[in-house]
C-alpha cells in the first residue's frame, strides 16, 4: 500500500509543473489569439496571420537550411565518436557539450566580435594585407550563428543511437563480404535513423523560432517570425496578434514532430523520438 501511494506521489511535481508551465501557457497563448485588448472574442488577429506568410515561409527555409547543414557536420562526427577509444569518446563528448554550458546569449554575442567589421577574422585579414569581408549582418552570419548554437542538438543523439549498436551486426555484415560502404548503407544508416529524427526535431525547432540570433547577427536584415512575434509582446504590446502567430507556430511545430515521430516509429526508439 505504502509502495502504491510513493509511486502515486512521485509523478505530482512532474504534473504540476507540466500544468503550470506547459497547459496554462497554451491555455493562455489560445485566449488571446482570439480575444481582443478588452477579452471580447474576435478572429481579427487570426484573419491577419496570412500576411506574415513570407515571413514564416523564411524561418523554415532557414531552419531546414540551418537542419541540413547540422546534420551534414554532425552525423560524421557522431560516427567518428564511436569509432575512438573510450577515453577519447569521454574529452570529445565532454568538448562537444562545453559550449552548451556558456550562457546561449554570450554565445551569440561573441560572434559579434568575430564577424564585425573590425572583428578578429577581418583585423586579420587586413593585417596579411587583404581588403575586409562583409560578414556580420549577413544571411550567413545568422546561419553560422544557428549552426554552432544549435550543433550539439545534432551530434549527441546520434552519438548515443550508433554508441548502443549491436556490434555482432557489423560482423555477421563483414563475414558475408559486405564492404564499408554497404556495411553504412544498409546497417548503420537504418538503425541511427532515429537519432537523426531527434538530431532534426532538436535544431529545427529552436532555428525556426529563434529571435535574437537575428537580431545580434543579422542585425534586423533578415526578420524571422520569432522576430515578430518577440516585437509584438515587448515593443508594440500587441499580446493579441503575437499570440496568434506563436499560436500557427506551435502547429507548424507539432505537425512536423508528428511527421517525424511517424517516419521513425517504426525503427529503434534508441534516443530517438521525443513526442
Amino acid at each position: 500500500m505504502k509502495t502504491k501511494l510513493s509511486k502515486r506521489l512521485l509523478d505530482k511535481p512532474y504534473l504540476i509543473w507540466s500544468v503550470l508551465f506547459i497547459i496554462v501557457p497554451l491555455i493562455m497563448v489560445i485566449y488571446y489569439s482570439f480575444t481582443d485588448s478588452a477579452g471580447n472574442f474576435t478572429l481579427k488577429y487570426i484573419e491577419a496571420i496570412p500576411n506574415y506568410a513570407s515571413v514564416f515561409l523564411l524561418s523554415v527555409l532557414y531552419g531546414i537550411g540551418a537542419t541540413a547543414i547540422c546534420l551534414l557536420l554532425g552525423y560524421p562526427f557522431a560516427l567518428l565518436l564511436t569509432k575512438v577509444k573510450a577515453s577519447s569518446q569521454r574529452v570529445m563528448v565532454l568538448l562537444v557539450m562545453l559550449p552548451m554550458w556558456t550562457n546561449f546569449l554570450i554565445r551569440t554575442y561573441s560572434w559579434m566580435t568575430i564577424l564585425g567589421d573590425s572583428g578578429i577574422i577581418n583585423t586579420a585579414l587586413n593585417y596579411l594585407g587583404f581588403d575586409g569581408i562583409k560578414l556580420i549582418n549577413t544571411p550567413f552570419a545568422v546561419m553560422l550563428g544557428m549552426v554552432y548554437n544549435f550543433l550539439p542538438f545534432m551530434i549527441l543523439p546520434i552519438y548515443s543511437v550508433i554508441s548502443k549498436m549491436d556490434s555482432s551486426y557489423f560482423e555477421a555484415a563483414r563475414d558475408l563480404g559486405a564492404g564499408r560502404a554497404q556495411v553504412f548503407k544498409k546497417i548503420t544508416l537504418p538503425l541511427s535513423a532515429p537519432g537523426i529524427l531527434s538530431g532534426i526535431i532538436m535544431v529545427f525547432v529552436p532555428c525556426v523560432s529563434t529571435f535574437y540570433i537575428t537580431q545580434k547577427l543579422g542585425g534586423g536584415q533578415i526578420v524571422l517570425i520569432g522576430d515578430v512575434i518577440e516585437t509584438q509582446f515587448q515593443s508594440a504590446n500587441n499580446y493579441n496578434l503575437g499570440a496568434s502567430l506563436s499560436l500557427v507556430l506551435m502547429i507548424l511545430i507539432l505537425i512536423c514532430l508528428g511527421v517525424m515521430n511517424s517516419l521513425g516509429a517504426d525503427g529503434n526508439d534508441d534516443g530517438g523520438i521525443i513526442l
